[in-house]
């Protein structure tokens, strides 16, 4: 079964802005405080975050107009069960990093912009405690990230490679017509 290509080309723009978002998270940690250069690098990182909250939001809304694929059926009751779980604690990550940014930023009391060009509204007041809650959450939250796509690429590899089964091969980017048959 083909998935759509709305949800194929958002599962692609999101990997690519998780590596970057991790990059530029990296980056920030190592760049001197106070510095015009970690003040960028932080910028493009929430920035990038809030991208890929905005193209989740757009994800959810597009699975629940449009149900997944059905899994084949070769998979044991585990495995569906664990590819659930894999893809819903994706969905809650890339959903609630960067939400917990934005509540560390609002609650410390830093304006929050989209590249710098668009300024997000502050929702929150000025709360150390949250703030703290929400950066332990951020930075906690990370190695989960870490953890669930590191399963996720292991198991699509797996798929692909061992199983041959064709869930790799329906989130790939299209290949076009090859032997008088569309590549899903």
């Amino acid at each position: 079964m083909m998935i759509a290509a709305p949800a194929r080309a958002i599962h692609w723009v999101v990997a690519a802005l998780a590596v970057m978002v991790v990059a530029f998270g990296w980056a920030t940690e190592a760049a001197a405080r106070n510095t015009p250069a970690r003040g960028n690098l932080l910028l493009l990182h929430g920035s990038i975050g809030l991208t890929i909250l905005a193209l989740m939001v757009v994800r959810v809304l597009w699975r629940c107009m449009h149900p997944a694929p059905k899994l084949p059926s070769s998979l044991t009751r585990l495995e569906v069960t664990l590819a659930h779980l894999t893809h819903f604690g994706l969905y809650l990550l890339f959903i609630g990093m960067p939400l917990a940014g934005y509540v560390n930023a609002a609650a410390q009391g830093h304006p929050v912009s989209l590249f710098g060009m668009v300024l997000i509204p502050s929702l929150l007041p000025i709360d150390q405690r949250l703030a703290q809650a929400a950066i332990t959450l951020h930075l906690v939250g990370q190695y989960f990230v870490y953890l669930l796509v590191a399963a996720h690429v292991a198991a699509a590899l797996f798929h692909g490679i061992v199983r041959k089964d064709g869930v790799l091969e329906r989130m790939l980017p299209r290949q076009g017509l090859s032997s008088g048959t569309r590549a899903h």
